[in-house]
């Protein structure tokens, strides 16, 4: 039994992991590397291994970084079964469609770049065909539901309490007589009733070998409590300079949990009446989709959603799916809250917001989620006074903040409870979707806290052996 990162691996983008059982491959997850877009487009082209070759993909949830180049793999032969949960499949539907839309774009630019050096265009990833063949390959199992992938591998999804429809995946391995139990724990979410919208992350037993993420392996969020208060403050403020609050968000989980906190601060008056602009089409296509999918709603949100028919709309709130709609807000006279897509700030409509309003001292650009390195997000996070958007530079003169309690993503602490859900032997514990600071300091977390396993932080291509 034998299992590879192939992405993800001392970074946090472009999740896939390769599964060798008795001679069945498995790839976890197939997403797209975000950062550098050179660096990133020849990282997301092709593959270390043969798409054909595979013989099934088990997704743990819709994020583009973890499904995003699920088109590409079919594109270049993979013809099997993609298993996910009903939610990821929805979303994966959207999402894919958006992304082929946005490789098109890509592309586009930098064939410009290409054209002036005099050298040959370069291809999309791939084409909104691709992403239409690519759902035909997905098979809906419900969380909990124990099914047969290949001879060998039987999966469980399990809650992992990090998006809509996100999964742990927990794989009963068979080989030459020989029995284990692997769990992929996907993106992993806050837990102990943090998520807006989510149920806890739910324990597995058993378990002998755990895929962990170590996104925030070496830092804490701050309370979720103290984080209302300070959204609260933070669009007063701007409010008051009579500026604007950019929030980046990715469009699907994030925007819909920021959608609701800001719903639940105006049920309490704790700001003025503002407007509120979604101005994503996927942002407004995904809430459609969470809409259908109360069965991963927390009880609380539930119990909400029974005093009130729509939780991710009210009379302040407006989603924008036109472009031109898009470009007046640019001009909007006055205060408001605009979300846009990306959350790292790498493509979508945020980027002509940022170029618009970033000059401006009286706006705010508040991050609500997590930002790799390399990434325009990452530089304003940094502090950096000049960034380059669109190939221009441009002045940052706008406040730049960032509330960690909306994420999505476990802290140290909370890894560390999670893995201490985690039931079994436990003894071989790999860490990965963490950059290399992250990971290491997690793994003397973890290895303290169990002496008897081994943990590892693999690089990219190095084989995990059980």
């Amino acid at each position: 039994m034998k299992l590879t990162p192939y992405g993800a691996a001392r970074m946090t983008t472009g999740s896939r992991h390769l599964l060798e059982v008795g001679g069945a491959r498995v790839l976890l997850d197939c997403g797209l590397a975000e950062g550098k877009r050179e660096a990133s487009r020849a990282r997301n082209a092709s593959f270390p291994f043969d798409p054909a070759s595979l013989d099934a993909v088990i997704l743990s949830h819709a994020h583009i970084d973890h499904s995003g180049n699920l088109p590409n793999l079919v594109r270049h032969g993979f013809a099997g079964n993609i298993y996910a949960t009903p939610a990821t499949r929805d979303l994966c539907g959207i999402m894919l469609q958006d992304s082929a839309k946005i490789q098109h774009g890509d592309a586009a630019y930098v064939n410009k770049k290409r054209a002036k050096q005099g050298l040959p265009p370069v291809e999309p990833l791939y084409s909104r065909e691709d992403a239409e063949r690519t759902m035909s390959q997905f098979v809906s199992i419900d969380y909990r539901r124990r099914f047969p992938v290949v001879d060998g591998v039987r999966a469980t999804f399990h809650d992992a309490g990090h998006m809509l429809g996100s999964a742990q995946v927990a794989l009963d391995l068979s080989e030459a007589g020989r029995q284990a139990r692997l769990l992929f724990s996907g993106d992993v979410g806050r837990g102990h009733g943090t998520s807006e919208i989510l149920r806890d992350p739910e324990p597995v037993d058993g378990v002998d070998v755990l895929l962990m993420e170590s996104t925030y392996g070496d830092r804490l969020h701050e309370a979720t409590d103290s984080a209302s208060d300070f959204l609260c403050s933070v669009v007063n403020r701007t409010r008051e300079r009579g500026g604007k609050v950019l929030i980046p968000s990715f469009a699907v989980g994030r925007a819909q949990g920021v959608v609701l906190a800001l719903h639940k601060l105006r049920d309490i008056d704790c700001y003025p009446a503002l407007p509120i602009f979604v101005d994503s089409p996927l942002s407004v296509n995904a809430t459609e989709v969470f809409r259908l999918h109360p069965e991963c709603f927390n009880a609380d949100l539930y119990e909400y959603l029974q005093k009130n028919k729509n939780p991710f709309g009210w009379g302040d709130i407006r989603y924008i799916r036109e472009v031109e709609q898009s470009r007046e807000l640019n001009t909007f006279p006055g205060s408001a809250i605009i979300i846009s897509a990306s959350g790292m700030c790498e493509a979508g409509r945020i980027l002509h917001h940022l170029r618009n309003h970033i000059g401006d001292a009286r706006n705010t650009v508040l991050f609500v989620g997590y930002c790799a390195e390399n990434t325009l997000g990452a530089q304003l996070l940094r502090g950096e006074k000049r960034v380059r958007i669109f190939g221009e530079e441009f002045d940052v003169r706008a406040e730049i903040v960032k509330i960690d309690a909306y994420s999505g993503h476990a802290d140290r602490d909370e890894l560390l409870a999670y893995a201490s859900r985690v039931g079994g032997t436990k003894r071989k514990i790999a860490l990965v979707h963490g950059e290399e600071h992250a990971g290491l300091a997690f793994q003397k977390s973890l290895q303290a806290a169990y002496p008897g396993s081994e943990v590892v932080l693999p690089h990219e291509g190095d084989a995990i052996e059980f």
